[in-house]
């Protein structure tokens, strides 16, 4: 009984960390791609956050395209280490198709809680304190135009209301039904110990 509590607390403790880190990596590759201010404090600390691992990598991958494929990279490298780490302490070991799989969606499912919390985040902004101006509300600004401004276009504001993020956020939960659900019943199906992937 007590090896189970030891192995969930452990379970947290890999989860939390790698997913941390993840995240911050998500951000800076979807930063670069939104071209964000990075002179902004806040892009300051995800450059500095994450330039360690990336500096040797970019030596090795060159981008694509303006794309930093040794982000996307360094994302899957992350995201497969914690799925292994985690698969040991559940005693479970997962095919490598399987786990390329998984990886995949739960790269694109981080990317839509980014956008789906960001875009939530700034419509709270926007009610509690409108109009402010300060490093964290231009990041966002600048994170969330690129999904906003053809939701807008869509949707125009309508007697002073924009309820173009409301039109962004249902888009983005349906990314999540049509595309990231189903790449994980696929890595079931080759693989159905992930079922007990937690």
């Amino acid at each position: 009984m007590g090896g189970s509590y030891l192995g969930n607390a452990g379970i947290f403790i890999v989860k939390t960390v790698f997913g941390l880190y993840l995240l911050i990596v998500m951000l800076r590759f979807i930063l670069q791609i939104v071209r964000a201010d990075f002179y902004n404090p806040v892009s300051q600390f995800i450059v500095k956050a994450t330039t360690p691992p990336l500096k040797p990598l970019r030596r090795l991958i060159p981008g694509i395209g303006g794309v930093d494929v040794a982000s996307i990279v360094l994302m899957f490298a992350i995201k497969m280490l914690e799925i292994f780490i985690v698969g040991i302490l559940i005693g479970h070991f997962f095919d490598i198709a399987g786990l390329v799989v998984r990886c995949i969606s739960d790269l694109l499912d981080l990317a839509v809680d980014v956008f789906f919390f960001s875009i939530l985040i700034q419509i709270i902004i926007s009610w509690v304190n409108p109009g402010a101006h300060n490093p964290v509300v231009s990041l966002l600004h600048s994170l969330n135009e690129p999904i906003l401004r053809p939701a807008r276009r869509l949707l125009p504001p309508m007697h002073g209301f924009d309820l173009s993020p409301i039109l962004a956020i249902i888009a983005l939960k349906l990314m999540t039904f049509l595309v990231v659900y189903p790449l994980r019943d696929v890595a079931r199906a080759i693989d159905p110990t992930f079922t007990y992937l937690p």
